[in-house]
């Protein structure tokens, strides 16, 4: 039998040395009989330090997010008119000098509409959002409701409303929605700031349109920072997020809403591992902004940032690769006034230390002009303070983007002589001629003859503006096409 004592300590079991086990003395011990061989054995038996094991972390209870929480996510449908550039032609404009558009014009159930409002293409949409307030107040991103005319709230129970778009701010991605109703569910807000890589989250929304759809994952990342002029410290998750969830929230453990989901990374267009939400925090600003004054203004330093690397941060006579390296200062800047220079590095705003490039573009751009930040600077090997009065953003404005209100059909129409009422064997009607807003939405076209709103006949312009002063929720459009005779329901607000 071999025994090993200098790595493990042990000693002879009493079942081997015939008598009563003998507590080890401790190294220095007078004790009579005891040999130096023992007492280097019991030396030895000292116990080395053991490095703390963490406890297993219990998975949330994520049925009971979705049960007491998910009653609050909605899904959002959106219809509009996206913009595209070209010809001043193609949008109508000077169609009325064209000889051939003049010569056609009069012809009832002509349609033109790619000559006549190209730049103008109906879209539809789906999102996903959540209610924060019991009134009707609704989070969602604002590349969801961008160019919308419509958009349609879906609760849980399947029922339905129509929402006004109060405000939204493209640089943090951030729309608030209001419908009208009282006495809704909300959600539980959290503390995106508490949030620490991994972390357990759950996302709710409608990937592709499916409803209340529930996906888990971890925190894999925080502040971080995405190509472009991103003013938001991101939120990365693994939690399966695809198209749909946009709007929807991001819940920690505890069923409290932590962030806004809103972008993918992604090389297919599906979910491939990297989803990014904005923090709560950054979401609530926003909103307070467009409660109080219906747009978000953002804050501008005036530099252009890039992250240190090792060996400039060397260069620089930095121990570490910490800070934001300043490339460029707009003249009349912000920092330009503040005597900020090409090769200074920005190390701490207001004491907090700033490690990335992206720090210093989440701090100032969610700051309001005027604001005044204390940067730390490192400049020719040397530290110092520089107190900026910060600037206004080119694009700060954002003006709320309210949803359409009063009756407007969108058409340009005109009454047929009676030479075009007998080539289209009508007997009154009007003729369309342009078309935008909610009716082109509906699908009225260039052409088309108007002859009949909401059941009664029409035979001048004026008729349909009577019927318009109501300021109805939606109408009926009874219109000739192709000799033949179709209802086509506009909604209007």
């Amino acid at each position: 039998m071999t025994l090993t004592t200098a790595a493990s300590g042990w000693t002879l079991p009493a079942w081997l040395q015939n008598k009563s086990p003998v507590a080890a003395p401790l190294a220095g011990d007078a004790t009579p009989g005891s040999s130096s061989a023992n007492t280097t054995v019991a030396a030895a038996a000292v116990p080395a330090p053991v490095a703390a094991t963490l406890p297993p972390a219990q998975l949330p209870n994520y049925r009971a997010i979705v049960q007491t929480q998910g009653q609050a996510v909605v899904g959002i449908t959106v219809a509009g008119l996206h913009k595209a550039d070209g010809p001043a032609i193609a949008d109508g404009q000077g169609m009325d000098e064209d000889p051939f558009f003049r010569f056609f014009r009069g012809i009832p159930g002509l349609r033109m509409p790619q000559q006549m409002n190209p730049g103008a293409q109906p879209f539809r949409g789906q999102g996903s959002g959540f209610i924060i307030s019991a009134d009707g107040l609704i989070l969602t991103n604002a590349h969801v409701v961008r160019d919308a005319k419509q958009v349609t709230v879906k609760l849980s129970d399947r029922r339905e409303f129509s929402a006004q778009v109060l405000g939204s701010d493209p640089a943090t991605d951030i729309a608030v929605l209001r419908v009208d109703a009282k006495g809704l569910p909300t959600v539980q807000l959290g503390d995106a700031r508490q949030v620490q890589v991994g972390d357990y989250v759950l996302a709710i929304g409608a990937p592709y349109g499916f409803e209340q759809t529930a996906t888990q994952g971890i925190v894999s990342a925080k502040g971080r920072s995405l190509p472009g002029e991103s003013v938001v410290p991101f939120i990365q998750t693994d939690a399966a997020v695809n198209p749909g969830n946009s709007g929807g929230p991001l819940f920690d453990a505890a069923g409290r809403v932590v962030g806004v989901n809103a972008q993918i990374y992604s090389q297919s267009g599906g979910f491939q591992g990297l989803a990014f939400s904005i923090p709560m925090d950054v979401a609530l600003k926003v909103k307070d902004q467009i409660l109080a004054h219906g747009k978000v203004e953002h804050a501008r330093l005036g530099v252009t940032l890039q992250d240190l690397s090792a060996p400039l941060a060397a260069s620089f006579g930095l121990g570490s690769p910490n800070g934001a390296l300043v490339s460029s200062v707009v003249p009349d800047s912000a920092a330009a006034k503040a005597g900020l220079k090409a090769g200074d590095v920005i190390t701490a705003i207001d004491g907090e230390a700033v490690h990335v490039a992206g720090d210093v573009s989440s701090r100032v751009g969610l700051a309001r002009p005027g604001d005044k930040i204390k940067l730390d600077i490192w400049r020719d090997k040397a530290g110092r303070s520089e107190t900026v009065s910060l600037g206004r953003a080119e694009r700060d404005a954002q003006e709320a983007n309210a949803a359409p209100q009063g009756a407007s059909l969108g058409l340009a129409m005109r009454p047929l002589e009676r030479a075009e009422l007998n080539q289209a064997g009508l007997d009154h009607g009007l003729l369309i001629e342009r078309v935008a807003g909610p009716a082109q939405l509906a699908g009225v076209q260039p052409g088309d003859v108007l002859l009949a709103l909401n059941g009664r006949p029409v035979q001048n312009v004026e008729q349909v503006r009577e019927v318009l002063k109501a300021r109805p929720a939606q109408v009926a459009l009874l219109v000739a096409r192709d000799g033949q005779q179709i209802f086509v329901p506009v909604r209007l607000g």
